[in-house]
């Protein structure tokens, strides 16, 4: 992708980050009202939800900022990888969130609260409207990296609390049941945790720097060893910085008379064009070190 390109896309997370942090601070701010006036628990949980919601889309629209800085001699790939600790700690705070409803949820079966439903149904209703306007200001940019994401997802937890909110208040009214908006608070955080640890797991695979997702490291292998002239990989290595930035290095075994010839040059090229356009995940960030076969006695043991 050119550097134009990113820009772009960072530009535009920026913006729709910003409107959804808007409305969600807006729905904050009107629940707390809400349950000030109904003295509503069930609100006042919600409210607290979409306060730290509304703290994981700020930190995802400072992290946004950050990974436009550009590179200089002491992170010289940037502030990219700002996004995977970003989704992170939004991960790790939805996580929390979901044990939270659930010990909390466990509670309300046992000693069941009174909750003023009506109240609760209207302002069910406004969050419900204005999560889903956040979802669809996220909906198109979700896939750009970890950090939007992280952020879609929060959204999307937000608007299910909205939907249980007003799910248990017509219960509620309808039946008399109590009990109702822990049952229903229990489903949601049920049905957001293994999308959280899902999102958990990958970024942390980033961060221990595992091969990139649908990148076959062997079939890399094969493919060089395909190339003219050349006799051997080793310490063959690929990680990922950021969302489509990832990263190999290896070191090549190349007939000895390349490096006499002229073709060292050229093999180079052969072999940077090979890992950007054979494989699905294309590598525009290769290294390659070419070598003769007698530099294996200078190798570590462990090298391969």
């Amino acid at each position: 992708m050119a550097e134009h390109d990113h820009a772009h896309t960072s530009s535009s997370s920026r913006g729709r980050l910003t409107i959804a942090f808007g409305i969600t601070t807006t729905i904050l701010l009107a629940e707390v009202v809400g349950a000030i006036l109904t003295g509503s628990l069930a609100l006042l949980i919600d409210a607290a939800h979409m306060l730290t919601d509304a703290g994981g889309l700020l930190l995802a629209l400072y992290t946004a900022n950050l990974v436009t800085r550009p590179a200089n001699s002491r992170r010289t790939w940037g502030y990219g990888r700002a996004e995977v600790l970003s989704a992170i700690a939004q991960a790790t705070i939805l996580l929390g969130m979901g044990i939270f409803v659930f010990v909390e949820g466990v509670k309300r079966l046992i000693n069941p609260p009174e909750i003023a439903s009506g109240s609760l149904a209207i302002f069910g209703i406004i969050g419900l409207v204005g999560n889903f306007a956040s979802i669809m200001v996220l909906t198109k940019a979700r896939a750009a990296n970890f950090n939007m994401r992280a952020a879609f997802l929060e959204t999307v937890n937000d608007a299910l609390g909205s939907a249980a909110v007003i799910i248990a208040a017509v219960i509620i009214a309808m039946t008399g049941w109590t009990r109702a908006d822990a049952v229903v608070a229990m489903l949601i955080g049920v049905l957001i945790l293994p999308r959280t640890l899902k999102l958990i797991w990958e970024t942390v695979d980033v961060l221990l720097e595992s091969t990139p997702r649908g990148l076959d490291l062997a079939s890399v292998r094969t493919h060089i060893l395909e190339l003219p002239h050349v006799r051997s990989v080793h310490d063959l290595h690929a990680t990922q910085i950021s969302t489509g930035v990832p990263v190999l290095t290896a070191h090549v075994v190349v007939d000895d008379d390349c490096f006499y010839d002229g073709h060292a040059s050229s093999i180079i090229d052969d072999l940077q064009k090979c890992v950007a356009e054979h494989f699905e995940v294309q590598i525009e960030h290769s290294t390659f070190q070419l070598e003769r076969a007698v530099h294996a006695n200078h190798e570590h043991a462990n090298h391969a």
